[in-house]
């Protein structure tokens, strides 16, 4: 699929959107919504903002991006955006004219803004579900995201040595993953029982005597995956051992169950029936189980109210967890059942069937005592 093909999808959807909404124009700010707007592009300045720092408007039959003048010639240069069919309309950093060139390309014409904008209609969830179902393009950009971020990981965690500090762990991950200017944006890591007593650990400089577990979201073009993968230094417990491959027979089934057409709160009460019948009934009440994935950390995180139908090449990230043991990779909703994105490349393997689905999810990575 070439560039234009997207370029052409993407404008229908919002331009279909437009006419159901009974609009005339639409507002992103965003990050998220420019990358995916833009195939990939980047208005960011800091990697952890929500908000860009360029917008653009698009309306029944133009295109346009508002910047000040600081950021307008990466828009052009960089990002190609007037390649793309967008129209720059610049104005000086120190005056702040976006509310201004908003009405002078709108008038008094119906808007919509995925936040809160002057005279505009916030329709921030609306305009996320347009993301949800990728185009060919984005799925080899996030195949080879999975790909190169799983591997990352798994030669991270097969260099760590015990007594290593959480952080220096997570510092080399880093530095692997930015070689390919590749953002990681949520890092969590947990060394022997902060893993059982914190489900969002942030990295501190405790030392790793027997149990290490990463998370990762890494994001390049604006996509974002997630993973976790475990060391064990020494001879593994049968308990532990146990527990962590109920936790993946959960995430398993959530998985297997997540296909187009299908209530994604479906899919999270076949999470709940794996947790009864695996002895732990009431472990997911303890942290979500995940959801929806792609432009943001989780578009959704799935619970009993959740509205949204799994869409045809959606992405989603399941994360069950059982106190001291967590499982997560990343999948794309196929016809033809879940597409690994994030998946084992380098790490010790173990084979599960799932409701008729077969999977090669990773194993804990057992280390001499000495690392």
């Amino acid at each position: 699929m070439a560039l234009e093909d997207e370029i052409e999808v993407k404008e229908e959807r919002v331009r279909e959107f437009l006419k159901s909404k009974g609009l005339k124009g639409l507002l992103l700010k965003r990050q998220a919504n420019f990358s995916w707007m833009t195939c990939g592009g980047l208005n960011l300045v800091g990697i952890a903002t929500e908000m860009g720092a360029t917008s653009l408007l698009i309306t029944e039959d133009s295109k346009f991006v508002i910047s000040n003048n600081i950021e307008a010639p990466r828009m052009i240069h960089e990002e190609h955006l007037e390649k793309q069919g967008f129209s720059i309309k610049t104005f000086p950093w120190y005056e702040d004219q976006e509310a201004s060139i908003v009405k002078e390309l709108m008038g008094n014409a119906p808007l919509g803004s995925d936040v809160p904008f002057p005279n505009a209609q916030t329709l921030t969830e609306d305009i996320a579900r347009l993301r949800y179902s990728f185009t060919p393009e984005e799925i080899e950009r996030y195949r080879w995201l999975g790909e190169k971020t799983s591997l990352a990981l798994e030669k991270t965690m097969m260099q760590t040595k015990k007594g290593e500090k959480e952080s220096a762990v997570v510092s080399r991950l880093c530095r692997e993953i930015w070689k390919d200017r590749i953002d990681p944006i949520t890092l969590m890591t947990a060394a022997d029982e902060r893993i059982s007593n914190f489900r969002h650990p942030i990295p501190t400089e405790k030392k790793t005597q027997k149990l290490l577990m990463v998370s990762v979201n890494a994001r390049k073009w604006g996509l974002i995956v997630s993973l976790t993968r475990f060391v064990h230094f020494g001879k593994i417990l049968r308990e532990l051992k146990k527990k962590y491959e109920a936790n993946v027979f959960i995430d398993c089934t959530m998985m297997a169950h997540t296909k187009p057409g299908t209530p994604a709160r479906d899919v999270l009460q076949k999470g709940i029936d794996a947790y009864c019948k695996k002895g732990f009934p009431e472990e997911w009440k303890l942290h979500h189980q995940g959801g929806s994935i792609g432009y943001t950390g989780r578009d959704y995180r799935a619970n009993s109210n959740t509205p949204d139908i799994i869409q045809e090449n959606q992405a989603f990230t399941w994360n069950p967890s059982l106190t001291g043991t967590k499982s997560e990779d990343t999948i794309l909703a196929t016809l033809n059942g879940p597409e690994m994105i994030t998946r084992p490349v380098i790490y010790p393997t173990l084979s599960m069937k799932v409701a008729g689905v077969s999977f090669k999810r990773p194993a804990i990575l057992v280390k001499e005592g000495g690392g």
